[in-house]
């Protein structure tokens, strides 16, 4: 097997200025005074791991870990400031359902623009929008402003678009509780069939027994760092004693 996704020693590090002002002038007066301090905060330090094609690596911690930031990283938003990130093939980012989408819009319209968010040609995307609507059961809806959609309608249009063509490199972030209990049941399906494939899944949950089901391995971060790292029952099993 390949390895699709490869982190070396991978760190990301935040400066947050403390005492900054709005003007340009009394940035420059406050720094001469020392009124202001800039504070480095990690918030990865040292990853290390990787993820062949076929498998599904659960990534467990408390809020503030780190995660989201791991996330990032192989999403290719965010840089690392030191080490070495690899992620080969295309990449789906279901981290924020829905980012990108425009209320003015319809939903049919919606459809097309994020999936060309996604890297797929808007032709491919007109043509399987009417499939992505009915499997989301919005088939109704598909031509109304996507304004007059609840936010749990909005979240199935988004699901349903991410999931429609595998990618090489699938990140998912807490989406599994998407739409009412049907739907749950239904998404779950969705990504089990992903999750068989030839993709490396990243999978960021809080929802043990459902990577317990899905993750062939785990990785454990605690403010940045790595605490352990290898077979899921492991894993889980130290996160939860300590």
């Amino acid at each position: 097997m390949s390895k699709l996704i490869e982190l070396t020693n991978a760190s990301v590090t935040y400066q947050i200025r403390h005492g900054a002002s709005p003007t340009l002038k009394e940035t420059i007066i406050r720094s001469l005074k020392r009124e202001q301090k800039d504070v480095r905060v990690k918030a990865l330090n040292g990853v290390t791991f990787d993820v062949e094609a076929g498998e599904v690596l659960a990534v467990i911690g408390r809020n503030g870990a780190g995660k989201s930031t791991l996330l990032k990283l192989l999403a290719r938003v965010l840089p690392p400031t030191s080490g070495r990130v690899q992620v080969k093939g295309s990449v789906a980012p279901m981290i924020e359902l829905g980012a990108g989408f425009n209320g003015e819009l319809t939903g049919r319209e919606n459809v097309i623009l994020y999936g060309t968010l996604l890297g797929r040609s808007p032709g491919e995307m007109e043509s399987r929008s009417d499939s992505i609507a009915k499997w989301a059961d919005l088939e109704e809806s598909i031509d109304l402003p996507l304004r007059t959609y609840s936010s749990g309608m909005v979240a199935k249009l988004a699901f349903s678009v991410a999931t429609d063509v595998p990618s090489e490199v699938i990140l998912v972030d807490e989406v599994l509780s998407v739409g009412d209990a049907e739907f749950q049941k239904k998404s779950k399906e969705r990504m089990r069939e992903l999750f068989q494939g030839k993709s490396a899944v990243v999978l960021v949950s809080h929802d043990l027994e459902s990577i317990r089901s899905l993750a062939t391995k785990a990785i454990w971060i605690d403010h940045g760092y790595v605490k352990k790292y290898g077979e899921v029952s492991s894993v889980l099993d130290s996160y939860l004693n300590a």
